[in-house]
């Protein structure tokens, strides 16, 4: 059974991975918002919040499915962010959903064909995702989409609030443990650029990895 308590002996571990990939942007108008596909709704809660704001005039919501999304958004990722947005307010003609990308890199290429192809050529773009996804997203936006000026977003929560919201306490930190290990993986791989990772937060990955949280590894 799922629990949603952090470990009082993981804490410390889990909060430097958690300030890690949070990449401290500050939101400012831009051309369009992107919300990342994800087992998280709250992305799309929050690419609508950001659009209300004035952030950006368009959106594009992108992904297929993973092993993670299917049961929860069975007719994939960015239909059902498309559509919790319109829920929230967000006019259905200013979103464009890109349906086939099953990882980052296919994320922000299909998403710039989709935009060509509507005639749109943005000069600056907002990443929205999970809050551990920045850094990833940042460094393959990179490397795969390198003239444009891009910036990161996530829902503003703190780390328990998040915890509580995705019910699974086990979940959370095993996609953050993942998604640091993507971080010098991808760039090994030439999927994404080169970011600095401090020693406390190679402790921090590698005594989490000891402690079991695996299942999100390579």
């Amino acid at each position: 059974m799922a629990t949603t308590m952090l470990p009082p002996d993981l804490r410390a571990d889990v909060e430097t991975l958690w300030g890690y990939h949070d990449m401290g942007h500050e939101p400012r108008r831009c051309d369009v918002g992107i919300g990342l596909g994800s087992h998280d709704l709250g992305v799309a809660t929050y690419t609508a919040e950001l659009y209300h704001q004035g952030m950006f005039p368009r959106v594009v919501f992108t992904g297929a499915n993973a092993p993670t999304t299917i049961e929860r958004f069975p007719r994939g990722e960015a239909v059902h962010y498309r559509e919790h947005a319109i829920t929230l307010g967000v006019p259905a003609e200013v979103i464009s959903i890109e349906t086939q990308a099953t990882n980052t890199s296919q994320n922000l290429t299909n998403s710039r064909q989709i935009l060509a192809e509507e005639g749109v050529r943005p000069e600056s773009v907002m990443l929205i995702s999970r809050p551990y996804q920045q850094r990833r997203a940042y460094a393959t936006c990179r490397k795969v989409w390198p003239e444009i000026n891009v910036m990161c977003s996530s829902q503003p929560l703190p780390l328990d609030e998040y915890i509580a919201g995705i019910d699974d306490v086990d979940r959370v930190i095993n996609m953050l443990v993942g998604d640091t290990q993507r971080i010098t993986e991808y760039a090994r791989r030439g999927f994404a650029i080169e970011q600095d990772m401090p020693d406390n937060v190679v402790d921090a990955f590698q005594r989490l990895v000891a402690a079991g949280y695996t299942s999100r590894l390579i």
